[in-house]
């Protein structure tokens, strides 16, 4: 059933677990240069020795803020919630609390298959998760605001981004070479959705 009650008590919430989780992934780098001093580094040795943690850092920032865009776009739409809701919600949440995990992993580790897989798996869940909130609210008219519901494209553009990322975590998996570059196929998808929309038409 419906909770008739405004969710923005919902999105402050996740708002906030998404800044704790964001700013996580800088901690590892600030570890760093008291260690990088201790072992004599130079202030330019503590950039150049520690890429892969920088290019993880990175990464998982533009990852998250990604990830949260959508979610943040997509509640513009919802009026009401309900306990599936808050369920999948949570699930979200998980993936972004773990994701500073992998990303650490990925800075020790670097394209090491298991971590390729771990963090690419990772926002896949994301990403399902994020397609569960798209359909619990498309299932139930009266979580969806009445004067601004889902956009038809939302929807696809949730499973195909789903789909891309699980064939991304197949070759990652399978050609351990490529590791993260596979999630270059997300740039794919504005093409597969209006292919989409183009065969509905």
């Amino acid at each position: 059933m419906a909770i008739p009650r405004d969710p923005d008590r919902l999105v402050f919430f996740t708002d906030a677990v998404v800044a704790i989780a964001i700013t996580l992934l800088v901690l590892p780098l600030v570890d760093v240069v008291p260690q990088a001093a201790q072992s004599g580094l130079s202030a330019t040795e503590v950039v150049t020795e520690h890429q892969p943690e920088i290019f993880g850092f990175l990464l998982s920032f533009a990852v998250i803020c990604r990830l949260w865009l959508v979610h943040h776009n997509f509640f513009r739409h919802v009026r009401a919630y309900s306990r599936p809701l808050i369920m999948c919600n949570v699930g979200w949440l998980l993936t972004i609390i773990v994701l500073p995990f992998p990303t650490e992993m990925v800075g020790v580790y670097g394209g090491d298959r298991f971590t390729a897989g771990f963090y690419i798996a990772t926002i896949l869940l994301a990403v399902l998760f994020q397609t569960g909130l798209e359909l619990v609210v498309r299932a139930d008219p009266e979580l969806a605001s009445e004067t601004a519901p889902p956009p038809p494209e939302s929807l696809p553009g949730s499973v195909t981004a789903a789909a891309l990322l699980a064939v991304a975590l197949l070759l990652a998996v399978a050609f351990p070479l490529l590791n993260y570059w596979t999630m270059l196929l997300l740039f794919l998808s504005p093409t597969i959705e209006k292919a989409w929309h183009r065969h509905r038409a």
